[in-house]
Formats: C-alpha cells, sequence, structure tokens
C-alpha cells in the first residue's frame, strides 16, 4: 500500500509541476489580438499606408465593360445630366483635410458605399493640392515669419442620377463615418468645377495671350 501511495503521490507532483509550468508560460506569452476584429468600433483607415493613393479603377464592378484603349487626348468636360423629379443630375460629393491618409481612404470608403448601394459613380478624382502659410509677428519688430505650413488634400466622387428617396440616408451614413479633422461637402457639378481640376499656368498663357495679338 505505501508503495502505490507513493506512485500515486509522485504522478500527482509531476502533474502538477507540469500545469505549474504551462500557467507560468501562458502569462509570459503576450497575447495576440487580431487588428480586425479586436477593435470593432475603431476606424481601420486611419493607419493604413498611403499605397495605391489615386488609383480607383479597382472600385468599379468587375460587370463593367471595358472599352478598348484609346489615344490619350485632352480632358473633355463629360454632359451635366439635369435632375428630373426622382433623381438629382450630376453631384460631386468633396472631401478635404490635411491628412492625406484620411482623405484618401474615406475617399474610397465612399465609393465602395456606392458600390453596395447601387450608386452609380461617374469618376473619381484628386484635385491640386493647396498650400497655406501661417504667418506670425515678432514680439518687438513688425516683420513676419513662416510659422508652418498647412496642405489641403481634397478628393472627388462624382455621383450620376441619386435617388431622391435614397440621399437623406445616404448622407446620415456619409455623417457617422466622417472621421475627424476631414470635410465633407456635397454640391451639383458645374464647369467651375470640372475647371478646377487643372493647374493654372499663368507664364503659358501670357505667352499665348503674346503670340496671338
Amino acid at each position: 500500500m505505501n508503495a502505490v501511495f507513493r506512485k500515486l503521490q509522485v504522478s500527482v507532483t509531476q502533474q502538477a509541476f507540469v500545469l505549474n509550468q504551462a500557467l507560468t508560460s501562458c502569462r509570459a506569452t503576450p497575447s495576440i489580438q487580431h487588428p480586425v476584429w479586436g477593435f470593432v468600433n475603431e476606424r481601420q483607415y486611419k493607419s493604413m499606408p498611403t499605397h495605391g493613393i489615386g488609383r480607383w479603377r479597382h472600385l468599379l464592378p468587375k460587370d463593367a465593360v471595358r472599352l478598348p484603349k484609346k489615344k490619350k487626348d485632352k480632358h473633355q468636360m463629360k454632359e451635366i445630366l439635369a435632375e428630373t423629379d426622382t433623381a438629382y443630375g450630376t453631384l460631386n460629393v468633396k472631401v478635404s483635410g490635411y491628412d492625406m491618409t484620411l482623405v484618401e481612404h474615406y475617399s474610397q470608403y465612399i465609393h465602395n458605399l456606392c458600390n453596395r448601394l447601387g450608386i452609380k459613380v461617374a469618376e473619381s478624382y484628386a484635385l491640386p493640392t493647396k498650400t497655406t502659410e501661417v504667418m506670425l509677428m515678432q514680439e518687438q519688430g513688425t516683420k513676419m515669419y513662416v510659422d508652418a505650413i498647412l496642405k489641403t488634400h481634397e478628393r472627388v466622387v462624382q455621383l450620376r442620377s441619386l435617388n431622391a428617396a435614397a440621399c437623406p440616408v445616404f448622407i446620415d451614413v456619409l455623417m457617422k463615418n466622417q472621421p475627424e479633422g476631414v470635410q465633407l461637402s456635397v454640391k451639383e457639378h458645374t464647369e467651375a468645377d470640372f475647371q478646377a481640376r487643372f493647374k493654372g499656368r499663368p507664364e503659358l498663357e501670357g505667352l499665348i495671350a503674346q503670340m496671338s495679338h
């Protein structure tokens, strides 16, 4: 009986030692949380890299008809659709902000949302970056110096024939998912908006004006 009791005592002691080692290793190993499922309420595009900025062809539905490639010509303004009793015409959803990553990924979110809801997207493009210099005056003196340079990045998602009944719900979803520091505006597309896509070249325009006289 004593021998059997000693064998049982040795086996129980070994099991306790193994469990103690396993528990210690579990405590020492840091818990790895999945980046997607760990934080459900946080927006994932805040820390995404800037790879693929400006690309939007992959957002188009797969069943879209691929037209043959043509030679690159000057950009021509597309026809502006007129609004009807049940739908808007051509609308520009404009996203702007100082953080290029937030602006780019929020515009991609809007494009993907339109694809899911069946809203027609005419095109998606970036506007020229605007630079603002913040000037400060010296405490003693009248000279101004540049304290900071702010760059405003803008993206436009152009919609066609948005249903008037679905528009309030669509805007509400966009505003609820709008990140901090990003401005959102929706307006009708005009010819001035098309011209704003291109940077002005006053020197070249001046030379052309001189040649024409």
